[in-house]
């Protein structure tokens, strides 16, 4: 057997030769938390594509899509992405309790992905469609192919700028796109169309540069605290979207769109705390820094 031939077997092993039972289900999605929670707790894994599978979607688009394409009804798998995703995600804080400085508090930044646990039970339940291989394949495949497309020409930004950096992210996404167009495509226009997908979205992206994809947790200068009920504007919300997420802690989390900066206000028991977030690029890096007026 040729090398081309292993290389067929695997894949038509992984994407429908697979005992997607439950047992197996529960154990996949244990073994995924424990190996996130080492990318995020051991230091030598930051900053790096590793790290990226406790913070972005290219790895976990890559586990689901291996649920759906090894169960036989739709129904089956949205349960079990579902299940999936409801087991690792929150094991994932779990691991990371003790070895975190912030603790239980952890659990703070769960409710995004508990959010998006929810959702991939319609999402798998559609997704299943893409065992057919016709073009409702191509059209479900479409806004993820779109994503991976976007997320390789963020990393591939980065890897350019600061080689090797984040390229075995890089490679992981235009493989993943490959890989999905060579097995859930079945003819030339079918995968024309997978290709055309995310190479419109890359060349979008390169022609509008200014526009980043940034997302994280910042502690406000100030070392403040805040009340449940604290409220907070944001003037260009263009620019970035800020929202208050351990109020106690004076932490908000900041979702940058373009470079420039912007002002937002929090107003907590009648007094008011003006800051202004700065979106700026260094070395080919999106940043973000807040500092208080």
């Amino acid at each position: 057997m040729n090398a081309k031939d292993r290389l067929k077997r695997c894949v038509d092993k992984l994407y429908g030769g697979l005992n997607m039972s439950w047992p197996m289900v529960i154990l996949f999605a244990v073994g995924v938390a424990l190996l996130t929670a080492v990318f995020l707790i051991v230091p030598v894994f930051e900053g790096t594509s590793f790290e990226r599978m406790g913070v972005t979607f290219e790895a976990w688009i890559f586990f689901a899509v291996i649920i759906m394409a090894n169960c036989r009804k739709p129904l089956e798998a949205a349960l079990k992405t579902f299940v999936f995703f409801l087991i690792s995600q929150p094991l994932i804080y779990l691991f990371q309790v003790p070895f975190s400085y912030m603790g239980w508090q952890l659990f703070n930044y769960y409710g995004y992905w508990f959010r998006l646990t929810l959702l991939t039970f319609p999402a798998a339940f559609v997704g299943w469609y893409i065992n057919r291989k016709n073009w409702l394949s191509v059209l479900i495949f479409a806004p993820v192919l779109a994503l991976l497309g976007s997320l390789a020409f963020d990393t591939g930004s980065a890897c350019v700028h600061h080689f090797p950096h984040l390229l075995l992210a890089t490679l992981f996404c235009l493989l993943q796109i490959a890989l999905y167009i060579a097995v859930f495509f079945t003819d030339v226009r079918k995968k024309a169309v997978g290709i055309v997908i995310p190479l419109i979205v890359i060349i979008a992206m390169a022609a509008t540069a200014s526009r980043v994809n940034v997302a994280q947790a910042q502690s406000l200068p100030g070392e403040v605290q805040f009340s449940e009920e604290a409220d907070i504007r944001v003037e260009d919300s263009s620019v970035a979207e800020v929202r208050i997420t351990m109020p106690e802690e004076g932490i908000v989390y900041i979702v940058a769109h373009k470079r420039g900066s912007t002002d937002f206000v929090i107003t907590d028991a009648g007094q008011e705390y003006r800051y202004t977030v700065e979106i700026y690029e260094e070395d080919g890096i999106n940043h973000m820094r807040v500092t208080q007026k």
